[in-house]
């Protein structure tokens, strides 16, 4: 019966995420068209390009037709796996997007390690010490951080590091010309990527920390800690091996969730420290009204976030005995 309730649960949430995907689709069909500007005019700033030159662009890439109709050629198409071709770079959205994905990984997931880290560590001695000194300068530090927009944060690391006091370079993944190749390539983006990186761990930091705060303050009031202490285990020993063991569940969900998000909040902090990330693509693409390439990312976006949660939900529903799987509460 278990296992049924399971099969039945993980059913209703599968459907649940096709159909959010179909509505994404659509939605993100119809949202970039409402943008104001023409793309083809983008393409040709050029005063001298006739009219006629630009209607040839238009039915190359299928902006004659009407709406329906470009929707229903665009679903055809993303059947086949294809997202299209870029009115900016003429190249297909697939390939344009792969050439920028590593960059952003590298930032995204350096980011969420030490933001992950550091969380949890200053969330789980702020909820040891709950209600000390300790407690609210930490809740304090970390609500400041988790109100500063990433591009104020951004922006300002610049101004001070970069353009004061000249310690990091101002922008870009490596120095231009510089020929380096091996270990100095790779200290060379490090190095590039330190104030970026910078911007995205201050918001994600106070996030994690009010988080694994709240989640040990919960987990200190369960029974299990009140016997372990009775038993007379030392407090080191209570709190790595019972309380915060059990505060971290919530901690692991979250990153799961937040990894898709963050691949989409870094577009501030790429376009802010001009990092060729898929987020500085998205500015770009943007600024040129290049639908098929804003559809595409913002599609592989989505998917992302859905799928992530999709896995969490399965993931949950299947290790935690307090979820009712079937749909009903048990008695008894």
């Amino acid at each position: 019966m278990a296992a049924r309730g399971f099969i039945s649960f993980a059913i209703r949430k599968l459907v649940a995420a096709a159909i959010t995907i179909i509505a994404i689709t659509c939605v993100n069909f119809v949202i970039f068209r409402m943008a104001p500007g023409d793309p083809v005019r983008m393409m040709f700033r050029d005063p001298r390009v006739s009219a006629e030159q630009m209607q040839k662009v238009r039915e190359k890439f299928g902006l004659d037709k009407p709406l329906s109709g470009q929707f229903v050629a665009y679903v055809k198409e993303l059947a086949k796996g294809n997202l299209g071709i870029s009115f900016w770079q003429k190249r297909p959205v697939l390939e344009v997007i792969a050439d920028r994905i590593p960059q952003t990984l590298i930032l995204v997931i350096t980011a969420l390690v030490i933001a992950v880290i550091l969380g949890t560590l200053f969330g789980a001695m702020a909820g040891w010490r709950s209600g000390t000194r300790f407690d609210s300068i930490v809740m304090s530090v970390s609500l400041a951080l988790y109100s500063i927009p990433t591009f104020a944060m951004g922006l300002l690391m610049l101004l001070v590091f970069s353009f004061l006091l000249s310690v990091f370079p101002l922008g870009g993944i490596s120095t231009p010309a510089s020929g380096f190749t091996g270990i100095r390539q790779v200290l060379d983006i490090l190095w590039h990527m330190v104030l970026p990186a910078i911007s995205i761990v201050f918001w994600y930091i106070g996030e994690y920390v009010l988080l694994t705060r709240s989640s040990m303050i919960d987990v200190l009031g369960k029974e299990y800690i009140t016997t372990a202490r009775s038993k007379g285990l030392k407090e080191r020993v209570i709190l790595r091996g019972h309380a915060l063991r059990n505060a971290l569940l919530p901690v692991v969900t979250m990153t799961g969730v937040n990894f898709a998000f963050a691949i989409g909040g870094v577009i501030e902090a790429e376009t802010v420290f001009s990092w060729p990330g898929v987020g500085r693509l998205v500015y770009d693409a943007v600024l040129k009204r290049d639908y098929p390439l804003l559809q595409g990312i913002f599609l592989i976006f989505a998917i992302s976030v859905v799928l992530l949660n999709l896995f969490v939900d399965l993931i949950y529903g299947y290790i935690d005995p307090r979820i009712k799987v079937g749909g009903e509460r048990k008695v008894g």
